[in-house]
């Protein structure tokens, strides 16, 4: 059974007004990718600067399939949150499918890279009785592997860790990595599952997916959240809520929706149910190139010259 490019595409779409990625794709997508991904491409996924959300939330999500990609279609061979191995042994482990896989070994980076002082303020193990930095094995790995998929906003932008006054000078994955090395950005904080595992499956069936400009897949990242929020209609009609809770367009409240390129209103969080403005939130901007920085403070309004124009007659 084969599966298009274009097919994929439209389920994608698809799942962002149902259900999510995973299930859609039953079975058309698991048969497709067993037959493409045969000889289980291996997975490296380590995490540098971060709060461990991401990975929770692609092993929170409640479809199943998610669960059958990483444990039946890939082979996932080292992520510390989630495996069962820890210490030098996994660290050695780690190098070793590596070496044994080179070039063939899609790398996942989670969290930006603190590089002050030789990055001896992110250590993520030890080998050969020696520390072993974040940035000494994003550099080592990245330069054997395929591709780098960055996690996150953390990796993907820098994120929090790597926010003003930034006092272990963080950066992205990107910053510290040959520039020769292919790399995709998958920003949130935390990123959808669907986001993730959607651009996992592309690059193992059809390679690496279009981009923007900032390296992110078009498909989740191609329009701002503004453009789909439900509150879009109040903002046409110049009805602006001055307070939370309030009926209408949460702008002068701070939401960062104008300026922030995801698919969450259509695609909504745990498994369909929410997402930040649906429950009288604002968008924080967190899948922004330069979250928190740019969009703080959080409920601040946007400079006036930063607002959308109003779409007359769209109402």
């Amino acid at each position: 059974m084969e599966l298009t490019r274009r097919e994929f595409l439209k389920l994608c779409r698809a799942s962002a007004i149902g259900a999510g990625i995973s299930q859609v794709y039953n079975p058309k997508l698991m048969e497709a990718l067993a037959q493409t991904a045969a000889g289980r491409p291996k997975v490296i996924w380590i995490a540098g600067a971060a709060c461990t959300g991401c990975v929770v939330s692609l092993a929170n999500t409640a479809h199943p399939r998610i669960a059958e990609v990483l444990l039946k279609v890939i082979s996932l061979q080292y992520q510390s949150t989630i495996m069962a191995g820890a210490g030098a042994m996994a660290i050695e482990h780690m190098f070793k499918a590596a070496d044994d896989a080179k070039g063939e070994f899609f790398l996942l980076v989670e969290g930006s890279i603190p590089t002050k002082d030789d990055g001896i303020y992110c250590t993520i193990g030890e080998r050969g009785g020696k520390e072993v930095t974040m940035l000494e094995a994003v550099k080592e790995l990245s330069d054997k592997c395929k591709a780098v998929v960055a996690v996150g906003a953390c990796s993907s932008f820098g994120g929090i860790p790597a926010g003003k006054p930034n006092p272990t000078e963080a950066k992205p994955v990107k910053s510290v990595i040959d520039e020769k090395i292919p790399v995709i950005h998958i920003p949130g904080c935390p990123p959808h599952p669907d986001w993730m595992v959607g651009t996992l499956v592309h690059v193992l069936l059809f390679g690496i997916p279009d981009l923007d400009k900032n390296g992110r897949p078009k498909i989740f990242f191609g329009e701002t959240v503004h453009q789909n929020c439900t509150n879009f209609s109040y903002f046409n009609n110049g009805e602006l809520a001055k307070k939370f809770g309030e009926k209408g367009c949460l702008i002068q409240l701070g939401c960062k929706g104008p300026m922030t390129n995801s698919d969450c209103p259509l695609r909504r969080w745990n498994s369909g149910v929410n997402w930040c403005i649906g429950s009288q939130a604002t968008c924080i901007g967190c899948c922004g190139t330069n979250f928190p920085d740019d969009v703080s403070p959080i409920y601040a309004a946007l400079p006036k010259e930063q607002w959308p124009q109003q779409e007359k007659g769209l109402a």
